[in-house]
């Protein structure tokens, strides 16, 4: 399969997300990588922020898509109602969708923010493909703007004044690094905060990717010991720290 094939594949969600793109490292992949690497490739339980998530950037980027999403009018998860819908289905919830599209409306009457996503020469949901460090390594921007040379990642936050150690804790700046080296553009976040709808951009310093590339050698390097070392035996694996 040539490298373009590989990259059109992965426009598709269920490759993507698949057994597919599971050859490929990717930034969701470092902490599982740096804190557990014995539960690598596991399927990750889906909560409902990353539902959240999902809604705020499909509605911006691929609206069309907004019907794929299970939506419930109850109060919390916890009534009964929710749970005979459901069937233990993860869904959004009516509240939910109606302050996620005030985040989105908000996002989108901000003229900077509005010409970014919306310019002459952008694309949406691009997958990327690269060697870094010695892995290949995939990837799916959410905007590519070609005009401005800048490839553009929507954040929603709980608390758009702690974005800064945010983004340290949520491995965003591996997320730079990683996609700047597989698009070839500066990155920027583009943050809106829950509550106050306050919306943050911010762009990427040369120390913020140099922790970022840390970031990446260290998962390399334990994914190399855990996955590619026949010597190494996973059962003998203990933390060891000095406290």
């Amino acid at each position: 399969m040539t490298r373009k094939e590989e990259l059109e594949k992965l426009t598709e969600d269920k490759h993507y997300y698949g057994d597919f793109g599971k050859q490929f490292l990717s930034n969701s992949d470092i902490s599982t990588l740096l804190t557990n690497p014995l539960s690598f490739g596991q399927s990750m339980k889906p909560i409902p922020a990353f539902l959240v998530g999902g809604y705020f950037h499909t509605a911006i980027l691929e609206p069309h898509k907004l019907k794929n999403f299970k939506i419930i009018d109850a109060t919390s998860r916890n009534t009964k109602a929710y749970k005979e819908i459901t069937n233990g289905e993860l869904c959004l919830l009516q509240h939910e969708v109606d302050k996620t599209e005030m985040l989105v409306d908000t996002m989108m009457t901000n003229e900077v923010c509005r010409d970014l996503i919306r310019g002459k020469n952008v694309e949406y949901e691009v997958p990327g493909i690269a060697e870094i460090h010695g892995k290949l390594w995939k990837g799916k921007a959410d905007i590519i703007n070609h005009d401005e040379k800048l490839i553009i990642d929507l954040k929603t936050t709980a608390d758009i004044s702690k974005f800064k150690y945010s983004a340290t804790k949520y491995n965003y700046n591996s997320q730079a690094y990683v996609y700047q080296e597989l698009f070839g553009y500066e990155m920027i976040f583009m943050a809106i905060d829950k509550t106050t709808k306050q919306i943050g951009i911010y762009d990427c310093s040369p120390k913020f990717l140099s922790y970022g590339e840390e970031k990446v050698q260290q998962a390399v390097e334990a994914y190399d010991l855990f996955f590619n070392n026949p010597e190494f035996k996973p059962e003998n694996y203990f933390i060891n720290k000095t406290l």
